[in-house]
């Protein structure tokens, strides 16, 4: 990977083509069928790199362009898991949604992401980063009627996923980014075997692996659940000592308008850390200043080296325009800071 200072991305999604699926939701069905729908993926992964590369991001990601859900989708492709009787649960302590059940032993059958990424490997020749959802997540995603152990189904999980990243990595995939919101409300769960199950996910891996935790995306439910936790958010502070530990390369966290205390970063120093600097909970785009000013912060507590600049979480709920103007607000700011510090 080129060692640029302060290497921009995003952490997951870009908002979708309306002509692929509904605009501003999570879960939004595909609008095309069978070789059609390959083919509109693709097509809206080539828009999601171009959007990218036209904001001067210096890692590229897929936009999320190929999954309808960064959970679900991949644990559509795993044996066990019964999609058609689905029953309701309390995702993350916060709301419901309907789920789909664990029934059986689950299993890869097959790479998920694997042939996409292949794909966007082609197009560019910027570093690329792949997100695979967490362990944790994925168990906090669905109901369980076959392990009846959240611990043991995570760890079924962790292979499952390993396996994918492994494929990747051979795809040329530089960064393997895991998502565990999760992580940032079942503390005991982290510190008991979660973080475990992640680096089991992780094992033998030679590229960067990431580790990315938030407030969740810009949807209600998120928004009412971070009025409830107070002026000063320190979830990160239960989890990050056991990170820190850990032989994942990057953490990503939420900063920007947020009331996390940014002096928690050090509890991961020297680890890489992806800065959120663009708020995806609000349609009001960001100054290049107000990034650079996020950066700045930041840089009390990373040493420029490791800081990487990123949105704070997916932006799939968003209009493409308001995504397309933080994206560039990211870079500028981004750039600010670089002259700052003289490179």
């Amino acid at each position: 990977m080129k060692k640029l200072l302060l290497p921009t991305s995003i952490v997951g999604s870009l908002p979708k083509p309306v002509w692929l699926a509904p605009p501003e939701k999570l879960w939004s069905p595909w609008k095309l069928e069978g070789d059609h729908l390959l083919e509109g993926k693709q097509d809206a992964l080539r828009i999601s790199l171009q959007e990218q590369q036209l904001a001067d991001l210096d890692i590229i990601c897929d936009g999320e362009q190929t999954r309808q859900h960064f959970v679900t989708t991949f644990i559509e492709h795993l044996s066990g898991v019964d999609f058609e009787n689905r029953k309701t649960v309390k995702i993350r302590n916060r709301y419901d949604a309907s789920v789909p059940v664990v029934v059986g032993e689950v299993a890869r059958q097959k790479a998920v992401f694997v042939e996409d990424a292949k794909f966007l490997r082609k197009q560019t020749n910027k570093p690329i980063k792949w997100a695979l959802p967490g362990p944790l997540t994925m168990v906090d995603t669905l109901y369980d009627d076959h392990y009846k152990s959240r611990e043991k189904l995570a760890w079924e999980f962790a292979k499952a996923l390993n396996e994918e990243a492994r494929e990747l990595q051979d795809a040329g995939v530089d960064i393997i980014q895991f998502d565990e919101p999760a992580f940032n409300v079942f503390f005991d769960e982290v510190n008991d075997w979660g973080m475990a199950a992640l680096e089991r996910a992780i094992e033998g891996l030679h590229c960067q692996t990431a580790v990315h935790i938030c407030y969740g995306y810009g949807i209600q439910a998120n928004t009412d659940w971070k009025k409830t936790l107070g002026s000063e958010w320190r979830q990160y502070e239960e989890i990050f000592p056991k990170i820190q530990k850990s032989k994942i390369d990057v953490v990503s966290l939420e900063c920007h308008n947020s009331n996390v205390p940014l002096n928690l970063m050090e509890l991961v120093r020297g680890k890489k850390v992806m800065v959120g600097a663009i708020d995806v909970a609000t349609n009001t785009i960001e100054t290049p200043e107000e990034v650079a000013a996020t950066l700045r912060k930041a840089l009390e507590f990373v040493d420029a080296e490791n800081l990487y600049p990123s949105t704070n979480c997916g932006m799939a709920p968003l209009s493409r325009n308001i995504a397309r103007g933080k994206l560039s607000a990211l870079s500028a700011g981004a750039e600010i800071i670089r002259k700052e510090l003289g490179v």
